[in-house]
């Protein structure tokens, strides 16, 4: 068995889909491991390590020809044949055209990214809690940056410090880390979600969380949020949200959809639109989902820009900025990953394997597991994607 590792083509990835450290965990599963000629160096992996753990330093066209490839963004993909395995987040439903080319060549698609959420088997697995994780970190960070004031409180001889204000938009796994890391740095923290299941993750934390009054649970079957699709609603939860975002020095947003842009913030009440003419000069908001559309008008991928006296940061994939820890722990989701499709010493799809299949309630919301497709066929467990493709 043979796993290739590409260096990523995206120029803003910084991220390499394996590290050094998990190659003798790989070779005792039984795979050799070949990876491309510098894939490591933006993340801080020389050659030389991956030569010292035991894999082979090649070009891409050899990497490309490994049963596995396992990459963090879609490589070149048409250097694979038919029967190949190709490992990634491949985000299909916004790359429907890649993912199509790639399904009627007939490569098994694996996309890491879709995960059934609810299986504990599949956490040490789940790439996006690990991503997500360190963005939201990251995000806490980049909004204390970028206020022009101190985030905790302080007391001094010439006066109090009062601390700096965040409140967090979105109380998952991005969420909830920029929640715990603005507490370390010492601030007031305010979170809302349109989960019910956030409350209680919220004030574990420490943070107080912005009740929405005839609040309703709007978290789906496979445990993602989903949009409110009572008008009333939306205007108490957009009515509850800017009374916080008014007095906040820093805003960070997290809102993502499975399969769709992210959504925008205040679009269910008229004239709310834009959350800039309402807060004060000087706060910061960070976008975090500015590569799927952001959650903020004004908001620019890859740019931090000012509107109305506030900045809003819209750099995405926050990870990046880590490249060295986010490579370490995307490697090990992959390495307990590689593990579900070994059996006997041969690189096999289990349709037994919810990991790979899904599990009921993502199934039944249209969402099947990480098997996308084999054989040139969408797994029969993603009707929705067959239905996008069409």
């Amino acid at each position: 068995m043979r796993i290739g590792i590409p260096k990523e083509k995206n120029e803003n990835e910084t991220r390499v889909s394996l590290v050094p450290l998990s190659i003798p965990k790989l070779a005792k599963l039984g795979f050799d491991i070949v990876i491309e000629k510098g894939a490591g160096e933006n993340s801080g992996y020389s050659d030389s390590e991956y030569e010292e753990k035991g894999a082979k330093i090649s070009d891409l066209e050899d990497v490309m020809k490994s049963e596995l490839v396992v990459s963090i963004d879609i490589p070149v993909f048409k250097m694979m044949k038919k029967g190949q395995m190709l490992a990634c987040i491949s985000d299909p439903f916004r790359n429907l055209k890649e993912t199509k080319e790639i399904i009627d060549a007939g490569i098994t698609l694996l996309s890491l990214e879709v995960i059934p959420r609810r299986l504990s088997k599949g956490q040490s697995m789940d790439v996006n809690s690990s991503q997500d994780n360190l963005s939201g970190y990251k995000a806490a960070l980049m909004g204390s940056q970028h206020i022009a004031k101190m985030v905790p409180m302080m007391m001094t001889s010439a006066g109090t410090v009062r601390p700096a204000k965040f409140v967090i938009q979105g109380a998952a796994v991005a969420g909830l880390q920029a929640i715990a890391t603005a507490k370390r740095l010492g601030a007031a923290v305010q979170a809302i979600d349109v989960r019910l299941a956030a409350k209680q993750d919220t004030e574990s934390l420490g943070a107080k969380f912005i009740d929405v009054p005839g609040w309703k649970d709007a978290e789906s079957s496979s445990g993602h949020a989903s949009l409110f699709t009572d008008k009333d609603l939306q205007n108490a939860f957009d009515d509850a949200l800017m009374g916080a975002v008014k007095d906040a020095d820093v805003v960070i947003t997290t809102a993502r959809l499975f399969g769709s842009d992210a959504p925008k913030l205040f679009f269910g009440k008229e004239n709310n639109d834009n959350m800039t003419k309402e807060m004060k000069e000087g706060s910061v908001i960070v976008d975090m989902n500015t590569d799927t559309g952001g959650n903020i008008i004004g908001s620019k991928e890859g740019e931090i820009v000012e509107e109305n006296g506030v900045t809003i940061v819209g750099i995405p994939n926050l990870c990046r900025t880590i490249p060295n820890t986010a490579s370490m722990l995307y490697s090990n989701n992959v390495t307990n990953f590689v593990t579900v499709l070994v059996d006997e010493g041969k690189l096999t799809i289990n349709q037994e394997e919810e990991v790979l299949t899904g599990d009921e309630g993502g199934i039944s919301a249209g969402y099947g597991g990480i098997l996308i497709a084999e054989d040139g066929k969408i797994h029969e467990n993603h009707t929705k994607l067959m239905e996008a493709m069409k």
